[in-house]
């Protein structure tokens, strides 16, 4: 019973962090799909530096870009430009940690 008990604690504390670390680390493309311009948002607790790196479907990176954002709510515009259409990876890297996601190029 105890064991049993211990386990739905550990369970529902673990589900619970991790729900919020959703909500602190949203990070959006919209559209998804797109074919010319998506527009890349994100949150972040301090100003900092960050790199927004995108990765074609094998792991190759196709783009990557140094950027200085600030706190709180942060819009990025990115361009399609010579990709081509297919499933990529984004993701934003600061020094604690890398948030990433997909999406999709027509």
């Amino acid at each position: 019973m105890t064991k049993k008990l211990l386990l739905i604690i550990f369970l529902l504390t673990a589900s619970f962090s991790f729900s919020q670390d959703k909500l602190k680390d949203k990070l959006l493309a919209s559209p998804n799909p797109f074919s010319n311009q998506t527009t890349i948002y994100f949150n972040t607790q301090l100003d900092q530096d960050v790199i927004l790196t995108v990765k074609n479907v094998l792991g190759k990176t196709v783009f990557k870009q140094n950027l200085k954002v600030s706190k709180g709510k942060n819009v990025i515009p990115f361009y399609r430009n010579d990709l081509k259409s297919g499933m990529y990876i984004y993701a934003i890297q600061s020094r604690e940690k890398i948030i990433s996601k997909r999406f999709v190029i027509r």
